[in-house]
């Protein structure tokens, strides 16, 4: 298939991207801005495959995502550019609203106006999977999982533009027969996080020896999906799942905040005996909590695992520690962020 990945520079995109070229077959284009969060170090491993091409484009440039469908005539589309940092939301909520809503907007109109002049097998064959989160379902108390049934309840400005966007897609299936597909993930970690999420986060930090920042209390428990498991999960959606079904994905590792960063500082320990700043949970803060903090995010993955047979590959403690050991092995990759004035220090969402 020819597939166009929107947000493919970025943490998620860029591991779909890799997945496409280095385990399939398939034609990937490339849509990315290039905002802050994207890195297209994180694709030098395939971007001189001949099934992979790179254009710079704005979602929201309408005319301009007609132009790339009607030139490249895709086949799938997987659609994950987004503004995606809920803190960031909190203080600048418009740039969300139009990225993710807007963005969406314009990206529909243009799949779908390539799909109305599409041959009959070309549109036969044609999906839209929209990616997105977890946190439009809003905030679970203790007991429970979040299922594709779960009603949206989302409380921040992230959580809602992306809620927003989910709806469109099913509007434009509903009313204009674009067949679509939803995801809604749980966290995602992993190799080439931008360094604003908490585990690159506490990383950074912790080899500075700079505070470890925890919300509150940090009895807020999260879902952890590894990234590369995300990636080919999408791909198994686009491929092979249901048009017009949504499907849940997460890692089955629920995790308080405070005793994630434990497990990061102890393996920190363990691979860095000479660090200056042992024990590494001694720099343990807490500060004040996020506006709007949801208490508990769970996902039941039990239909893609029933229907098409996906599962996480790895451990989250497995997973914790490929991830500890990328950054130690990738410093020049995180550094050039840092030179670029990006402050993984600096505290952001605090309204």
């Amino acid at each position: 298939m020819k597939i166009l990945v929107t947000g493919g520079a970025g943490f998620i995109g860029s591991a779909v991207v890799r997945h496409l070229i280095q385990k399939t077959d398939h034609l990937v284009l490339n849509v990315d801005k290039l905002t802050y969060a994207a890195n297209l170090d994180n694709l030098v491993s395939i971007d001189q495959s001949p099934r992979y091409r790179f254009e710079q484009a704005d979602i929201c440039d309408e005319a301009g995502m007609k132009e790339l469908f009607h030139a490249f005539q895709p086949e799938g589309v997987i659609h994950l550019a987004a503004e995606s940092h809920v803190d960031r939301s909190i203080d600048g909520p418009r740039t969300f609203l139009e990225t993710n809503i807007l963005g969406t907007y314009s990206l529909l109109q243009a799949a779908r106006s390539w799909h109305n002049i599409s041959s009959t097998e070309q549109q036969e064959r044609f999906r839209f999977l929209h990616v997105s989160t977890d946190e439009v379902y809003g905030s679970l108390g203790a007991e429970g999982l979040f299922t594709e049934e779960t009603p949206y309840a989302p409380n921040s400005p992230y959580s809602v533009s992306k809620a927003s966007s989910d709806l469109l897609v099913r509007a434009w299936q509903t009313t204009y027969g674009l067949p679509v597909l939803i995801s809604n993930c749980s966290n995602n970690y992993g190799p080439c996080q931008f360094p604003e999420k908490l585990i690159p986060v506490i990383i950074l930090n912790a080899l500075e020896g700079k505070p470890l920042p925890v919300y509150g209390t940090g009895t807020n428990i999260r879902d952890w999906l590894f990234v590369e498991d995300h990636a080919v999960a999408l791909v198994e959606i686009l491929l092979h799942g249901q048009v017009g079904e949504t499907y849940n994905l997460g890692g089955n590792s629920e995790k308080r905040n405070i005793d994630l960063v434990h497990e990061v500082c102890r393996i920190l320990d363990r691979l860095l005996p000479d660090s200056p700043h042992l024990p590494h949970d001694s720099l343990i803060r807490f500060v004040p909590d996020r506006p709007g903090h949801d208490q508990r995010y769970a996902i039941d993955s039990s239909k893609i695992q029933r229907e098409l047979g996906w599962q996480p590959s790895v451990t989250f403690e497995q997973g914790l520690e490929q991830t500890v050991r990328w950054y130690l092995e990738n410093r020049s990759w995180w550094q050039k962020i840092l030179q670029r004035g990006h402050r993984h220090d600096q505290r952001l969402g605090t309204a």
